[in-house]
């Protein structure tokens, strides 16, 4: 079993294999995003403190389907709605699935790791957080309705 997010490989939201390990000595924050979803205004948030802390963190978006359809789009149409709309430059993934059998083998590491509350490992909602720490390990699991200037005061305690 993995001990570190730091052992997985993903495809990048124009297809290519991307190694997680490319990240190690940085902060991570991995998000299940939606372009149709009531917080897809945090996609602003979660790109300012991108860019604010991009030698320290690399927040990584994975487009999801699963919770009320809010990413019906495909990889190209996704690209453009972020780059359109909120000019994203934080890496985007291909659409995956964060919850049931066909869950990515990241999101269920991610979840064993930082279950929710109750101990439930199953993801809500979208734009659920993780934060990674420089090692590779899940060091919090926030919320869909944590925005991310809370993860940024969390941060700067860390930093």
């Amino acid at each position: 079993m993995a001990k570190s997010v730091f052992e997985f490989s993903v495809k990048d939201i124009n297809g290519s294999d991307v190694s997680l390990s490319q990240y190690k000595g940085k902060f991570l924050l991995i998000v299940n995003v939606a372009s149709k979803c009531g917080f897809t205004p945090q996609y602003q948030g979660l790109e300012d403190l991108y860019k604010e802390l991009d030698d320290q963190l690399v927040v990584l978006g994975f487009p999801c389907n699963q919770f009320g359809a809010q990413e019906p789009g495909n990889s190209e149409e996704i690209k453009n709605f972020c780059s359109l709309n909120y000019n994203i430059s934080f890496p985007l993934f291909q659409k995956i699935e964060v919850n049931g059998e066909n869950a990515s083998p990241l999101y269920q590491f991610l979840k064993q790791e930082k279950p929710g509350l109750l101990g439930t490992e199953a993801i809500k909602w979208n734009f659920t957080k993780f934060l990674v720490n420089r090692e590779g390990q899940v060091i919090k699991r926030y919320a869909p309705t944590d925005k991310p200037q809370d993860i940024k005061n969390d941060l700067s305690k860390m930093l």
